[in-house]
């Protein structure tokens, strides 16, 4: 008896993973298919540079500001000297007028990279971010394909002293 009880302990028992197997195969195609894709953009900003290679007297000339508040875009170029305003169009910021007045200006200034918007504390950020956008490039036609065209890239922020 004791030969036959050490016979059975010694036989290899098969373990049975369908079960397992079958969890597997529903539950990988549940979780890839539950995954949340997100697309992640990161702006660069600058601070307002206060010194370097040129005077205070010649950045002062040459800084574009863009004023963003609860009436629009303002548009300052050289600094202090208003060169147009923008106002909302039917409540809403009007970005094709801000980019055709940024491709303009780009035509006079190619050598210029910098641009500093100036945003009120009641603005959205979203608006603060597509007026970004709309600053740094603009997207047209060449060639058949769509291509991405730079205006000001360099892009710095600050905010409106009541």
């Amino acid at each position: 008896m004791a030969f036959k009880m050490n016979r059975r302990m010694a036989e290899d028992t098969d373990i049975d993973i369908t079960s397992f197997m079958n969890l597997m195969i529903v539950l990988v195609p549940v979780l890839l298919l539950s995954l949340t894709f997100t697309k992640v953009r990161v702006l660069d900003i600058n601070l307002p540079e206060l010194s370097g290679g040129q005077s205070a007297a010649e950045l002062s000339q040459s800084q574009l500001d863009v004023m963003v508040d609860s009436e629009g875009f303002a548009v300052y170029f050289p600094t202090g000297k208003l060169l147009k305003k923008i106002p909302l169009k039917e409540n809403q910021y009007d970005y094709r007028e801000l980019s055709q007045l940024m491709r303009d200006l780009k035509n006079q200034l190619s050598d210029k990279k910098d641009a500093t918007i100036i945003a009120a504390k009641n603005v959205e950020y979203q608006t603060l971010i597509s007026t970004m956008d709309t600053i740094k490039s603009y997207k047209t036609v060449l060639a058949a394909s769509l291509v991405e065209v730079e205006l000001f890239p360099e892009i710095s922020l600050g905010d409106k002293k009541r």
